[in-house]
């Protein structure tokens, strides 16, 4: 079988690892609170684009993050478009950006994005709302949005319960059913399963033949058994796999994969084909 992608991942050298966790301390209590601080080893793009294939996994999407402090109104974890742009030279068909949305940005922001698209071949956007405290269907973000779906990118939007000191009502995946209702044509991806409300998600995606369902910080064996019934049967084209590395570790995701009864058809689409329909890979290709 072709490598799984991760649909959702962040930086992985020792300087953005360094930079965004282990010199943060909102971001240190956290993994220290989950048992997590062994996964804060970063590695060259080389050694990355090696971990990759022993797992199992052909490509990444990783975000330029643009995460907000809610406690203190600061950036608290951001990843440059440059520091992606950098670590796509090892590799651009197996690593792939996302623009970091900060709606705080307005317009300047969505002429970066739409740079970061056109220019450096980046796959799509990712939003981090809960910082911000500003639900995915706030007039702040809808100049982005149309944007994506003028230049036919999606959109990953991290939702549910987020594992930060922020609010977590922003997270609620109805706040996605009048962006899918209003922008037809644009790729919505209702990331880190949307716990507590995976029903809602899963109703949504249901419903929406633009919205989707991602793994995303999640290991597979605390994934809701609404959400692996739904990706096994009448969901198998609607729920994408990720990881949110360095929250979850590729081989150990794909290793609980495993155990969860998938059929054959169901595991493709969630680890590789369903992907591959959502962000441009070809595209972007073409770009570097």
């Amino acid at each position: 079988m072709p490598g799984a992608i991760d649909s959702l991942c962040n930086h992985f050298t020792p300087e953005n690892l360094k930079r965004n966790f282990l010199s943060n301390p909102q971001e240190v209590e956290t993994f220290e609170r989950l048992g997590l601080m062994d996964n804060l080893k970063g590695y060259s793009p080389e050694e990355f684009l090696g971990r990759m294939t022993d797992a199992g996994v052909d490509k990444v999407v990783i975000t330029a993050i643009a995460s907000w402090s809610y406690l203190e109104q600061r950036m608290n974890v951001s990843t440059s478009v440059e520091e992606i742009i950098e670590a796509r030279k090892a590799n651009p068909d197996r690593i792939h950006g996302l623009f970091g949305i900060n709606p705080m940005q307005r317009l300047e922001g969505v002429r970066a994005m739409a740079d970061a698209v056109e220019t450096h071949g980046f796959v799509g956007a990712h939003i981090h709302p809960h910082g911000y405290d500003l639900p995915p269907d706030h007039a702040f973000y809808f100049p982005y949005y149309a944007k994506c779906a003028e230049l036919s990118v999606p959109v990953v939007i991290s939702m549910g319960h987020t594992l930060d000191m922020m609010p977590i009502e922003v997270g609620r995946p109805v706040y996605l059913d009048k962006i899918a209702l209003y922008f037809r044509e644009l790729k919505i991806l209702c990331a880190h399963t949307a716990w507590p409300w995976v029903d809602e998600a899963i109703a949504l995606a249901a419903k929406h033949p633009n919205v989707f369902i991602g793994t995303s910080a999640y290991a597979p064996k605390y994934w809701s058994p609404s959400l692996v019934q739904f990706a096994n049967s009448r969901g198998r084209s609607k729920v994408l796999w990720g990881t949110d590395f360095p929250v979850i570790d590729h081989a150990r995701s794909i290793r609980e994969i495993e155990g969860l009864g998938f059929n054959a058809d169901a595991r493709n689409k969630l680890l590789r084909e369903n992907a591959l329909q959502f962000f441009p890979f070809q595209r972007a290709a073409r770009t570097v």
